[in-house]
């Protein structure tokens, strides 16, 4: 069987190039998809940075430990608590000590994330003045690298007198003392120049945390974004892999089953000279073999050099820290070859099985119009997996209808009905096709129903093409307008006041306005134990609840928000607790242990819909908003004029404010969607390209049918490209028909949530898409065409197969 697969391979080459090119591009992206996950599975460990020449730091308690029956639960806290005043006083009486006091700072024309710092701290990075002096005066600053010259006035009033060489790993601008405790009230962490041993004793049981050695890095700003990177190209990169072993499944086993129904005739003949079911399964499957062993080691190949390319497009992209490389492992390079194998001989397992049931009266079969369209085993399966589809989307939305709002979801639950709707293709190709007007028409949608398995091969990739780019890039387009649509709900303010510097709002300024009704609120967080052992946080807002109602309408189940007080709480649906009356524990943002009682219940919503206290119960937040409404017969060009005055806020109208608000598909999620939808484009191509030329040989003798009849060779190519376009538009078609099927079931997800249901069809990428599918198809069409137009039409006509 073996050197009758070789002869087969030599005879059909041209047949098999397309099933080598997919798995072997298949096997390369999954080598490189490998190859980036191995190396986003560790962090480097990074030494201290702005404290790397500091002795010892201290920094106040800032993570929440929780004792429950399977042991310690721990997480972050949104307010870290400062050093008590007693314990700085002990450790000052050791040496001497220095506040560190950070704080946001924008600057027009300066390097994203600026943070500002005492110039007492530079030292002990070390910071070097390399031009200039150091900051005598409250208007004065020293910044870092060379984006403004010693002498120059930034935008927001300061003098440039210094300037220190950038160390990498910030862009800060350091003021004086006294204005960076203006700007930072409250020092969550210290430097002492002491003995260790001396500092922990002071410190005692005090809460807060003595770090020392490496241990210093963790008094950095953000020490755990490298892992965060990590954790999102992980996702990333491994949505991406899941795709490729899909579509790449997908594409060879489609290829492989079209391939043995074309050579039908070929199989009846073997078996009429004795061949057994089993030796031409056995043929088939070594075939299969041989392509997989081929394509899987030059996938391999492929994967070697792309992976490393793809480590340089992340980090220049700003996906991955500058230190993320990828390479120099083996283990991806096995996992990729064997599961390319595995994929060809699973791919070819079911068209080896049709063909050793053929029969040996195959070999006198002239027609070419196909049989059953649709087999038992295809039609059974097919109906399994759209049941099976729609009942776990069923069962999603009865039992956790938020779950098909997260991207895992909403990125794996398409391949599901995607594959059950291409194993039902050949039954609805036929309605599917339109009536198309003239000789063209006729013959066209004649030709597209008499192959009905030939039309639904080339329909296939369509189909997975056009639904993943409509299930995804409109999952993400419906989220963000039912969040946009919640915040155009929730806000009735006339106004909305932030800092332009991300420090606390002055309040009390806004309030001198005359004519103006501000209601500040404050970003916090509370954890609950649900369970018994899970440690949940949910994002919250401290807020007056007397002025709330007149700037915020809340979606309310039950409960008012009125009632809120220092003893209350506003939850939401999500959480396991939310009768109104019901007392819950919870810990605060500064991690105080309190029993609250639930007052408001609010929809879930898009997620957004989180939890309220009081100011009280914020753990020392500062006000980052203050929603503004109008006083009934006040001026409101003079209240915003009022609002404007003050210092360090930006001032928005409501208009204003819900348009800055819309929503925004982060860039990791955009790139994973387009790597996604480029894996998918570049299997279509090929899949459309392999089948058509496959086709092309057995049609040889209908297109020289058509010459002896009359038609002139651009009327056989007009038919040939108007057929490819009708197929194309039949897979465009059913990947629509998936779409809206997705779309529904976020649509459901989102009214059982009682968010704003807002389904958006991406109908401009749909055509784009639809559209790319056409020109590949047009082109893999029309070249093997005009190659079989060369030859005269009567020899063509006496052509046997």
């Amino acid at each position: 069987m073996l050197s009758v697969a070789l002869r087969t391979l030599r005879a059909r080459w041209v047949g098999f190039v397309g099933s080598f090119v997919a798995l072997g591009l298949g096997v390369g992206l999954l080598a490189v998809m490998g190859q980036a996950l191995a190396a986003s599975l560790e962090a480097p460990v990074r030494g201290p940075e702005r404290f790397a020449a500091a002795p010892v730091v201290v920094k106040g308690q800032d993570s929440l430990r929780v004792e429950t029956p399977i042991g310690v639960r721990t997480a972050e806290l949104a307010q870290p608590r400062a050093v008590p005043d007693d314990v700085v006083a002990a450790l000052r009486a050791l040496g001497p000590v220095t506040e560190d006091r950070s704080f946001p700072v924008r600057v027009e024309g300066a390097p994203a994330g600026l943070v500002g710092h005492p110039w007492s701290t530079a030292r002990f990075a070390p910071y070097e003045l390399s031009a200039g002096r150091a900051p005598r005066a409250g208007g004065e600053v020293v910044i870092t690298g060379d984006w403004a010259h010693v002498g120059e006035r930034l935008s927001n009033g300061d003098l440039v007198v210094g300037t220190v060489r950038g160390l990498g790993f910030e862009d800060a601008v350091f003021c004086t003392d006294g204005r960076a405790a203006r700007s930072a009230p409250v020092a969550r962490q210290l430097v002492v120049e002491a003995d260790p041993a001396a500092v922990r004793a002071a410190v005692g049981g005090s809460g807060a945390v003595v770090l020392t050695g490496d241990d210093r890095r963790l008094a950095d700003a953000d020490p755990g974004r490298d892992g965060e990177a990590l954790t999102a190209l992980n996702a990333l990169f491994g949505t991406a892999g899941g795709v490729t072993a899909f579509v790449s499944v997908f594409v060879v086993a489609s290829t492989f089953a079209f391939a043995v129904e074309r050579r039908r005739r070929e199989f009846g003949l073997l078996r009429t000279a004795g061949a057994t079911p089993g030796q031409v399964r056995r043929t088939v499957l070594a075939e299969a073999l041989l392509v997989g062993v081929l394509a899987s080691a030059a996938g391999c190949a492929l994967g070697a050099y792309g992976a490393p390319v793809l480590g340089e497009v992340v980090v220049e992209g700003g996906l991955a820290p500058r230190w993320y490389a990828i390479g120099g492992h083996t283990w991806p390079y096995h996992l990729a070859f064997w599961t390319g194998l595995s994929v060809a001989l699973s791919g070819a397992a079911v068209a080896a099985w049709r063909a050793g049931r053929t029969a040996p009266t195959q070999a006198l079969r002239e027609a070419s119009v196909d049989g059953r369209a649709l087999t038992r085993g295809r039609r059974v399966c097919g109906a399994a997996l759209l049941v099976t589809a729609l009942a776990t989307l069923a069962y999603a939305l009865v039992a956790d209808p938020g779950e098909l709002l997260h991207r895992k979801t909403y990125v794996s639950r398409p391949m599901l009905l995607i594959t059950a709707v291409a194993l039902l293709a050949p039954a609805l190709v036929r309605p599917l096709v339109p009536r198309l007007p003239g000789t063209t028409g006729l013959l066209v949608r004649a030709n597209a129903v008499a192959a009905v398995r030939r039309t639904a091969a080339v329909a296939a990739p369509v189909l997975v093409t056009v639904a993943l780019a409509g299930s995804l890039l409109g999952a993400t387009a419906t989220l963000n307008e039912a969040r946009a649509a919640e915040v155009r709900e929730r806000t009735v303010a006339d106004f909305v006041v932030t800092s332009q510097e991300g420090t606390a709002v002055d309040v009390r300024a806004l309030e001198r306005v005359p004519g103006a009704v501000v209601s500040p609120s404050a970003p916090t967080a509370v954890h609950t134990l649900e369970d018994g052992v899970a440690l949940v946080r949910s994002e919250a807002r401290a807020v007056d609840p007397a002025l709330l109602a007149g700037t915020v309408r809340l979606p309310v189940t039950a409960g008012r928000v009125a009632d809120l007080d220092d003893g209350s709480i506003v939850v939401n649906e999500e959480w396991a607790e939310h009768r109104v009356g019901q007392r819950v524990r919870v810990w605060l943002g500064d991690g105080t242990a309190k029993s609250l009682r639930i007052v408001a219940v609010l929809a879930t919503g898009t997620g957004d819909n989180g939890v309220y206290v009081t100011a009280a119960n914020a753990g020392g937040a500062g006000v980052d908003r203050v929603d503004v409404r109008v006083r009934a017969g006040a001026d409101a060009a003079a209240v915003v004029e009022g609002l404007r005055a003050v210092d360090g806020v930006r001032v928005a109208s409501r208009a204003q404010w819900v348009a800055a608000s819309h929503p925004e598909t982060d860039r990791t999620t955009r790139l994973g969607v387009l790597l996604v939808l480029g894996i998918a484009l570049v299997y279509t191509g090929v899949s459309l390209a392999n089948t058509l030329v496959m086709a092309a040989a057995e049609r040889a003798r209908d297109l020289a049918a058509l010459r002896l009849a009359g038609a002139t060779g651009g009327q056989v190519l007009w038919t040939a490209a108007v057929e490819a376009l009708t197929v194309v538009g039949v897979g465009g078609v059913l990947g629509l028909l998936v779409t809206l099927a997705n779309l529904a079931g976020m649509g459901g997800a989102l009214a059982l949530l009682s968010a704003p249901v807002a389904v958006v069809v991406p109908w401009a990428e749909l055509a784009w898409t639809t559209g790319a599918c056409a020109v590949l198809a047009v082109v893999a069409v029309l070249v093997p065409t005009g190659v079989a137009l060369r030859r005269r039409a009567g020899e063509t006509a006496g052509m046997r197969e």
